[in-house]
């Protein structure tokens, strides 16, 4: 036990002097300090030894989540199996798509029909009766653990449910709960909140701030059923701390920390990305280091670059050990209904300048709406495209009202007022294959085959962790099931939610089938990355020039291995000039190129083209 408790002791020193100095700046409360550090010390303790072995083993091996072979997954636990049993024993599917990093998206406990799809918590140290009990999840990620797989949950930090025991003992003035949120008597304060904070869902939740039965006021920026909480209260980031740990303590590896850049509010801003809110990244980073350093912390900081980077800390003080490549994903799929790979190759090019140290989640869909957050300004300069005009023509597109789309998606949070709207969809409905099918036309369905490989290859081939959303790996079509739902009905994200279609899986291995060939496809991919150092997140990544708008081109060196990814993001057959000489050979296919300098590309095609040591030096550009 002595040594046990030398460990905790040594990994505290190590971070003592920061965290006082840090916490205290911001709380100014020595006292206060000493319950966190008390509450640490609690959580460690309640550690058990099969997951401070694994502390161990990661502190010996810190790279071990940046390896070329993880591959996630994320899924909805009651969509996918039915409940945390029914997960577990699913394990040989979940390893038979070659996913070793399993997110499973919110399982905490909830009100019925007043969740916001699980991100309005009762209780976070219980999960949702119909889904299991805590001890399920713990033992779905004890069998993970064994089975290589490690484990994300969502922690959600912005807000509990109006039916949170805090929220229950603040509405009965209990003391010391109603300073847990944020409680104002008239509306004078919160019309001043409200002159400069953005509002989250104007359509659906406008507003920042609900009035109670009895008059009373309370800031909730997502949904009325979601109260605020106040970081400005040492006791609510002590126990929020303590609640992350309590999970990390079940076996969770890694934690979403949900809507991060909301966490701190101060009158006067529009109460986003506050010095603040990376004092308690910091700190929470450090925490985790402290008591369990085998897990990670995932940022959710949906924004434009120039906001997400600094969610990565410095290297010698770190914040969030990943984040979501949300801007890379939204320009992906303009890109696929302009056909132009401008804007793409702009943003590639400003991620590769970012140090190789930042680590990126990358996906094409996940839970979520797609919001147009794109480069604007630089539209606007490049092609003379008008904000408003051009996110209607992207929503048209993937709606599948503009002439010669194939995309079924719909609309979420629409303002017509604005022009404005988010998409939702399945990347198998987006990409037009649900249409090809319901048309039954081959050929169409055979262009929307191609282009879903071909953005999962894009997904796979930029560094980082990459993630198919459950369903995916055999083309799940849109559910319109939810219309019928009073539960959901409102809410269009639940198109792409729906439950995994098990008959569809059962034709993975059939390569007569769409299933088949998109399963297969992709199984093809996720080895040959795994298995080529070129993709390692350590490898020299750079855009290059492909001698066509259409193409992006995409540059990985490792080793003195040299492998170029070229993607159409257009309908029509192009050729791609690259500045290179030969031999190269193209992975998928196994075809031999004597040089780049005139490479076919199918319509939404790609091409994965390998030179290894032995060939020539490359040439100069």
């Amino acid at each position: 036990m002595q040594y046990a408790k030398t460990e905790f002791e040594t990994r505290l020193a190590r971070h003592y002097d920061e965290l006082k100095w840090l916490y205290c700046e911001l709380y100014h409360d020595d006292e206060a300090f000493a319950s966190f550090v008390q509450m640490l010390r609690r959580s460690w303790q309640a550690r058990k030894k099969p997951l401070r072995d694994q502390d161990k083993r990661r502190e010996a091996d810190p790279d071990w989540y940046r390896r070329r072979d993880l591959l996630g997954m994320m899924l909805y636990v009651d969509a996918f199996a039915g409940d945390l049993s029914g997960v577990r024993k699913k394990l040989n599917y979940i390893q038979e798509c070659g996913v070793n990093y399993l997110h499973l998206m919110p399982l905490l406990d909830t009100p019925r029909g007043r969740s916001d799809g699980g991100y309005a918590v009762r209780d976070f140290r219980a999960v949702r009766a119909d889904l299991g009990t805590m001890a399920d999840l713990e033992d779905l990620a004890n069998a993970c653990r064994k089975a290589g797989i490690s484990l994300c949950l969502d922690f959600v930090m912005n807000h509990t449910s109006e039916d949170h025991e805090w929220a229950g003992k603040a509405r009965a003035g209990e003391p010391g709960y109603r300073e847990r949120y944020f409680f104002y008597d008239s509306w004078d304060i919160p019309r001043e909140f409200e002159k400069t904070v953005p509002q989250v869902f104007p359509t659906t939740a406008p507003g920042s701030f609900t009035q109670l039965e009895d008059g009373e006021i309370v800031m909730t920026n997502f949904y009325p059923y979601q109260w605020d909480l106040n970081y400005a209260n040492p006791v609510v980031f002590r126990d929020m701390t303590e609640n992350l740990l309590f999970l990390a303590n079940r076996g969770i590896d890694v934690i979403r920390l949900d809507a991060i850049p909301y966490i701190w509010k101060e009158l006067g801003t529009d109460c986003r990305n506050l010095p603040q809110v990376h004092t308690l990244a910091r700190m929470l980073r450090m925490a985790c280091e402290i008591v369990c350093p085998s897990v990670l912390l995932l940022g959710e900081v949906v924004m434009e670059p120039a906001k997400v980077a600094p969610y990565f800390g410095t290297p010698d003080k770190p914040e969030c050990h990943m984040l979501y490549n949300v801007t890379t994903m939204c320009t992906t799929w303009h890109t696929l209904a302009t056909g132009d790979a401008s804007l793409l190759k702009r943003q590639m090019e400003a991620v590769c300048a970012l140090p190789r140290d930042f680590l990126f989640l990358n996906y094409l869909r996940c839970h979520d709406d797609i919001g147009w957050g794109l480069d604007y300004p630089w539209l606007r300069e490049h092609d003379g495209a008008d904000e408003v005009t051009h996110k209607r023509y992207l929503n048209d597109w993937f709606t599948g009202k503009f002439p010669g789309s194939g995309s079924r998606g719909e609309l979420y949070n629409d303002d017509p007022r604005l022009g404005d709207a988010r998409l939702c969809g399945t990347t198998a409905s987006l990409c037009g294959m649900e249409a090809a099918v319901c048309e039954g036309d081959p050929f169409k369905l055979e262009r929307a085959i191609a282009c879903d490989l071909t953005l999962h290859a894009w997904m796979l081939s930029q560094s980082g962790i990459p993630v198919v959303y459950s369903g995916d790996e055999v083309g799940r079509f849109n559910d319109y099931t939810y219309h019928d739902d009073p539960d959901k009905r409102e809410d269009s994200r639940y198109i792409h939610r729906g439950a995994f279609q098990w008959e569809e899986a059962e034709r993975r291995n059939d390569p007569d089938t769409r299933q088949g060939r998109l399963f297969q496809g992709l199984r093809r991919l996720e080895a040959l990355r795994a298995g080529e150092p070129c993709f390692e997140a350590r490898a020299n990544v750079q855009v290059e020039d492909s001698g066509d708008y259409r193409v992006l081109a995409l540059c990985r060196r490792m080793e003195g291995r040299e492998l170029v990814c070229l993607f159409n993001f257009s309908g029509d057959f192009v050729r791609a000039h690259i500045n290179r000489d030969g031999p190269y050979t193209e992975l998928m296919y196994g075809t031999k190129h004597d040089g780049l300098r005139d490479v076919e590309l199918w319509p939404n095609g790609f091409a994965w083209l390998l030179r290894e040591p032995d060939g020539p030096e490359t040439a100069a550009h």
